[in-house]
């Protein structure tokens, strides 16, 4: 009941009309949040063609070109017989490079965080105020346990999913979906460094103690431990990528000025 709830306040929030020109590619990235966000678990079911097609304001074609699409990509499988239907996969595929690749400078990285740290400090700063239900308490509990038992394999998506939780607890529905955008963009910087033991430690105590203050209403202790640990993250995409070379470079831009977010990211960093 709690997750059914919280995947349909995401939902309405993620799944919102299409307005881009670029119909294809605007479905294909709507449904790639599902996924990177953890809206959905493995293996959980898609909604319906009919659905889709009606939230997010495009034709069932487009939809099913997009699902067909991420099918081939692997993010889908499809399943025959009475109960089939199209799932997400058991395995989150690791990020491919037909997905969009964008050059990024170390004022755009900073441009980005600084966005972060409007949006989700802003977002666990509302949520505090709020008297939540003992629903919402219930899932921010759930988020929160999921993200601190997680492997490595999954940190990342789940990370996203709580993060994404403190922005729906804060009440204001337009916010979720500003927060998902940063949140894509955001991935495609972390899926360039190394995930580090220590800092998802520390990450982890400092999810616990901006849950604990939303819970017992903190505004300050939530903005604080939330602004602590996206300066955390901050100095760790600085580190990494400022200056970090890229294969090619750009015109008259020093390619040291230049990150190419890739499936390989900068040379000498794992994913």
């Amino acid at each position: 009941m709690v997750t059914e709830m919280n995947e349909e306040s995401a939902n309405e929030a993620l799944l919102r009309p299409v307005r881009s020109g670029n119909v294809f590619e605007e479905t294909v990235n709507r449904l790639l949040q599902l996924v990177w966000l953890g809206v959905y678990e493995p293996g959980d079911a898609l909604p319906p063609e009919r659905e889709l097609a009606s939230k997010l304001g495009v034709g069932r074609d487009t939809v099913r070109q997009a699902i067909k699409s991420l099918s081939d990509a692997e993010y889908f499988t499809t399943k025959r017989g009475r109960y089939g239907g199209t799932f997400f996969a058991d395995t989150v595929p690791r990020r491919h490079s037909t997905v969009s690749r964008r050059v990024w400078t170390p004022a755009d990285i900073a441009d980005l965080l600084g966005m972060r740290e409007v949006l989700e400090v802003g977002a666990i700063r509302l949520a505090s105020r709020r008297t939540l239900t003992a629903v919402e308490r219930d899932v921010l509990w759930m988020r929160l346990s999921e993200v601190e038992q997680a492997g490595p394999d999954d940190y990342r998506r789940l990370d996203a999913r709580l993060h994404l939780t403190f922005a729906e607890l804060a009440g204001v529905r337009t916010l979720t979906p500003l927060l998902a955008d940063n949140r894509m963009a955001l991935n495609e910087l972390l899926d360039q460094i190394p995930l580090l033991g220590p800092n998802i430690a520390h990450s982890n105590h400092q999810h616990r103690a901006a849950a604990m203050a939303v819970l017992t209403g903190d505004e300050s202790g939530a903005a604080g431990a939330m602004q602590e640990h996206l300066s955390g993250t901050a100095a760790l995409l600085h580190g990494f990528l400022d200056g970090a070379p890229t294969r090619q470079g750009n015109g008259d831009r020093d390619a040291t000025d230049l990150v190419e977010t890739g499936p390989h990211g900068p040379p000498g960093l794992s994913s």
